[in-house]
């Protein structure tokens, strides 16, 4: 009776499958996407708060907020079966005793003290001030004939970072460098101070006003600049898990920066970013079927120079810095005037388009198409230093990502675009302690989480393809 039964359900099934179409093949991809639910992300969101509640208002680097971001993340990660590492690397902590100045004819003038790592002591270094052709002092050809041999060079803030300017002139022998800066309320020009520069600057460097350049300028004395006080390094942590399963020479990373600034709980900035790659990892599993591994990564002291994410990077040898296929990096997935941008990797909207590694592009494609089929249409977001893909993009490894903006304007066309008001902050909140769940937008979440997953999903599968990247033989990856 059993064997007649079943070749009786055997023979009707292929008669139903004679009779029908066959059912369309999985996409892998989308239901992933469509674990990733917007009341999951925001019980992530409301832990993070809850955190940040419990412990002063914020989840900054070296809280115990943050510490306590750090269990939340690595405890659920572990709790699905994914082994989780919690590596420390060291960070610039802040420093202890010194008084810099900078001495001119006697009189002691203001100074601020740019190599942070570097501790002058008490006598500082005695040397006459000499200037560049060309102020900004960004290459050599701005010196002209100025020999600045053992002397303390002085530069404007303009034209390239004060970490070029210190190069430039160590290269044609000086002893120091001073930079001339408007300073005020609008701050140092973009560019000037690039994420972690202070790691690069290997002699005494200074920052000065106009007041006391103008002192400069009415001497041609010898001048005493003390940059004292000493370095004090910290410990700070990232959490990473991988996969068990997929191909671990071709993984696909995905990251989001843990810690918020210590004026707020940072929900959105950057809480939404870390419960959509959270949400994904969760939903995904530690072994999946899936044909490359998937690395999740959540930095730590991204708000004080992207510490977190260049440790990491700077640890890995060629091999394993060569292992890392893409990485997809969210930050600010909920801003309340919500804007839907991909990161520029095809430097279509750039107005001076920079190098980006090959398969960037590709990443933009299938992140602007998910946008598109979720019914919104994205738009570029200038690359920037100041975001954790930097030092992937400095290292070579495609990248993209998506955000909803921050403290940029949205414009009229915008507006029109997307909804929302014109000429207002994508997320009026950012870095206040205004940034909470309430003001965080669903419906922007509800989008972009799940294109977090899609992206991943896709990924994982394969990263070949019109929007793949290059195949391992074709990679040379360097540390930033």
């Amino acid at each position: 009776m059993r064997v007649r039964w079943a070749l009786t359900a055997v023979a009707a099934a292929l008669v139903a499958a004679c009779s029908s179409p066959p059912p369309p093949p999985a996409d892998p991809a989308a239901e992933l996407a469509a674990k990733v639910t917007v009341d999951a992300l925001y019980a992530h969101l409301e832990a993070l708060q809850d955190i940040a509640a419990r412990n002063g208002g914020n989840r900054a680097q070296g809280s115990p907020g943050f510490d306590a971001s750090v269990d939340y993340v690595a405890d659920l990660l572990r709790d699905k079966g994914f082994d989780v590492q919690t590596p420390e690397f060291d960070r610039y902590g802040g420093t202890r005793g010194g008084e810099p100045r900078l001495t001119v004819n006697g009189r002691g003038h203001p100074v601020d003290k740019a190599s942070l790592l570097i501790d002058t002591g008490p006598g500082g270094i005695n040397a006459v001030t000499l200037r560049p052709a060309r102020p900004a002092g960004c290459s050599a050809g701005d010196y002209g004939r100025t020999d600045v041999r053992r002397a303390i060079v002085v530069v404007d803030d303009t034209g390239c970072s004060v970490v070029v300017k210190q190069n430039v002139a160590v290269g044609k022998g000086a002893a120091g460098v001073l930079v001339v800066t408007a300073g005020g309320g609008a701050g140092s020009p973009a560019g000037l101070f690039t994420p972690g520069y202070y790691r690069e600057l290997t002699v005494p460097v200074g920052i000065i006003g106009q007041e006391v350049n103008a002192a400069l300028r009415r001497t041609s004395a010898p001048v005493r600049l003390r940059l004292d006080g000493r370095p004090v390094m910290a410990r700070s942590r990232n959490v990473l898990a991988q996969t068990k399963t997929g191909d671990a020479r071709n993984v696909v990373m995905a990251g989001a920066h843990l810690d918020s600034v210590a004026g707020g709980p940072g929900i959105n900035d950057n809480g939404t970013g870390v419960a959509a790659v959270l949400e994904t990892a969760l939903q995904l599993g530690a072994s999946p079927q899936t044909g490359n591994a998937v690395r999740f990564a959540f930095w730590g002291s991204e708000e004080i120079g992207l510490e977190g994410s260049r440790a990491y990077l700077g640890g890995l040898d060629a091999e394993h810095l060569d292992d890392i296929a893409v990485y997809l990096n969210y930050d600010m997935l909920g801003s309340p005037n919500a804007g839907y941008f991909t990161y520029d990797g095809d430097q279509s909207a750039a107005t001076a388009p920079v190098p980006v590694p090959e398969g960037s592009a590709g990443v933009e494609r299938l992140i602007a198409a998910y946008l598109n089929q979720a019914g919104v249409r994205p738009a570029d977001m200038p690359l920037s230093n100041t975001t954790d893909y930097h030092p992937f993009m400095a290292a070579g490894v495609p990248f993209g990502g998506a955000t909803t903006g921050g403290a940029q304007l949205k414009s009229e066309v915008q507006a029109r675009l997307w909804g929302g008001r014109a000429a207002a902050a994508f997320d009026p909140n950012y870095h206040t302690r205004r940034d909470t769940v309430d003001n965080v937008d669903r419906r922007a979440l509800g989008i972009m989480g799940p294109g977090v997953a899609f992206a991943v999903g896709t990924y994982a599968q394969s990263t070949d393809g019109v929007n793949g990247v290059p195949p391992r033989d074709k990679r040379n990856r360097k540390a930033p």
